[in-house]
């Protein structure tokens, strides 16, 4: 089942387990058992402290596999082949059941450890997203860290009819015992915070009674980590609240164009930031978002959960999120059929027709990338020319299943228990034109996540934050940095570098004013 390549890889891994792993296979006589067979048996080649058996019948999926410790019977479970993106959360699973310790706080193990309830997670995949690995990763520790928690990977291309059964149309996508519990990329604090309430409020009182920071940084994209790493390295007390830490990246696939990293994925480069801040002595406060900014002596920043946090300077980099459409049938029908990410939830349309709403490089780019997946694309396009890179509106020029139409307004996307159609009006004649598929790509660029701050911080018509050279915003204190800002060209490593500068901004704002007696003393 694996190549030559990937067996050395695995038996490397597998090298630091020091305990015996029981997998227990329940299997019958399909093509996909028997490739489930051959992943199996390579598994079991690969280190003498793995044990495979085998089933037939019971209560679970066929073809599945769990992963446990010997005697006892909650480890993870993965229904269907872990492979490509998924095969890393394999992986993982048998590191961490055969005792190799997880990279996660003590504080949230012990969390986990101390739920109190039952829960079955039932997490639906593709494997060709790159968002879902973070959800069954998570999952998977968990019970391999409670008894009273179990979880299953659930590979949507082999069980096709509990995805149509369950109406999935957006990955990963997860059930808590049996319950809706969650679309999208969720960490495992996210994940904690909605099932343990208490949490959340012992969070928020440990925060609460945080000293002020020298700085303060509002977010943990690319901009926000450069600020964090160039500030901790003034040794000055510095500080990141996250709404989760990587920002954007994390929803992004392929990165080619940051200099000195040939190529990457959004989470590992996402990855690489926090792992990069967490070597100087930052205080990282993630799972926090911020709803107001009170300018002062000592600048407050208040935050959702009720907590306020306090500095002496403040970099704001709460970068952009996809842009809505705004049409009826959208907020409808999230996640079934109207998605944003042609990634993660392309291999779900499979054989299907599909619209692309926007015409620059990533929605011509969505749409080059679903023609190879489904039946039909229509790319729907407002001005009256596709505004993508020349290379890529060739490329989409040469495909014979896909129509693009110009100089068109959606007007609605309609559905029923999910998205039937769109709607989109031509505006030179003005007719009304209905487009009969089952899913739609909304690919129309960025807003920026400044609402919080209307009123404070001077912004722009567009809503981003108006900076100098140095980052300085209208507040004396505040500073931006990132996709969050005027800065044209939203860009990775545009944003590390305006990080990089606010925060060298806010240090010469910091050594030119006196500190607050309150911080002085």
């Amino acid at each position: 089942m694996l190549d030559t390549n990937l067996k050395a890889q695995l038996s490397a891994y597998l090298q630091r387990i020091s305990q015996p792993v029981e997998i227990v296979a329940s299997l019958d006589d399909s093509s996909d058992s028997a490739d489930m067979r051959a992943l199996l048996q390579d598994i079991a080649d690969a280190s003498p402290l793995m044990k495979v058996s085998e089933t037939r019948g019971g209560p679970h999926r066929t073809p599945s596999f769990s992963v446990n410790r010997p005697g006892e019977s909650h480890g993870p479970r993965f229904a269907g082949l872990p492979m490509g993106h998924e095969f890393t959360s394999l992986v993982l699973a048998l590191l961490q059941v055969g005792g190799y310790p997880p990279k996660v706080e003590e504080a949230l193990l012990e969390q986990i450890r101390s739920l109190d309830g039952d829960f079955e997670f039932e997490v639906y995949v593709s494997l060709t997203c790159h968002n879902c690995p973070d959800v069954v990763q998570a999952l998977n520790l968990m019970a391999i860290q409670n008894p009273r928690i179990k979880t299953t990977m659930v590979e949507g291309g082999i069980f096709q009819d509990e995805i149509k059964e369950r109406e999935i149309m957006g990955v990963p996508t997860v059930f808590l015992n049996g319950t809706m519990f969650g679309n999208g990329r969720m960490s495992l604090e996210e994940i904690l915070a909605k099932v343990d309430t208490s949490g959340v409020e012992k969070e928020a009182k440990k925060i609460a009674a945080k000293a002020p920071f020298d700085v303060l940084v509002v977010g943990g994209g690319p901009a926000g980590a450069a600020a964090a790493v160039y500030a901790a390295r003034k040794g000055i007390r510095t500080g990141v609240a996250s709404e989760r830490f990587g920002g954007q990246v994390l929803d992004t696939l392929g990165i080619e164009n940051f200099i000195s990293i040939k190529e990457t994925e959004g989470p590992k480069f996402a990855l690489a930031l926090e792992e990069h801040v967490r070597t100087y002595d930052v205080d990282i406060m993630n799972l926090q978002r911020a709803k107001a900014l009170v300018p002062g002596e000592l600048i407050e920043i208040q935050l959702e959960n009720g907590a306020s946090l306090k500095a002496r300077s403040v970099i704001i980099t709460t970068g952009a999120r996809w842009r809505n459409i705004n049409v009826p049938g959208e907020q409808e029908f999230k996640n079934k059929g109207v998605a944003y990410c042609p990634h993660c939830d392309g291999p779900l349309f499979k054989g299907k027709r599909v619209a692309v709403i926007g015409g620059g490089n990533s929605g011509v780019e969505a749409a080059i990338d679903l023609a190879g997946l489904v039946a039909h694309v229509t790319l729907v396009e407002f001005d009256t020319k596709l505004r993508a890179d020349e290379v890529l509106q060739r490329k989409l020029r040469s495909l014979t299943n896909v129509t693009v139409l110009t100089n068109a307004q959606t007007t609605e996307i309609t559905g029923d228990q999910k998205v039937n159609g769109l709607a989109w009006k031509d505006r030179t004649s003005g007719e009304t034109h209905k487009v009969d598929l089952e899913g739609v790509f909304v690919q129309i660029g960025l807003v920026p996540n400044t609402d919080w701050l209307k009123g404070t911080v001077e912004l722009s018509k567009h809503g981003e934050i108006i900076v100098d050279a140095r980052g300085q915003t209208s507040v004396p204190g505040v500073f931006a940095a990132g996709d969050a800002t005027t800065v044209p060209f939203k860009q990775i490593i545009i944003a590390a570098g305006d990080g990089a500068k606010a925060a060298l901004g806010a240090f010469d704002h910091l050594i030119r004013t006196p500190a607050p007696q309150a911080v002085a003393a």
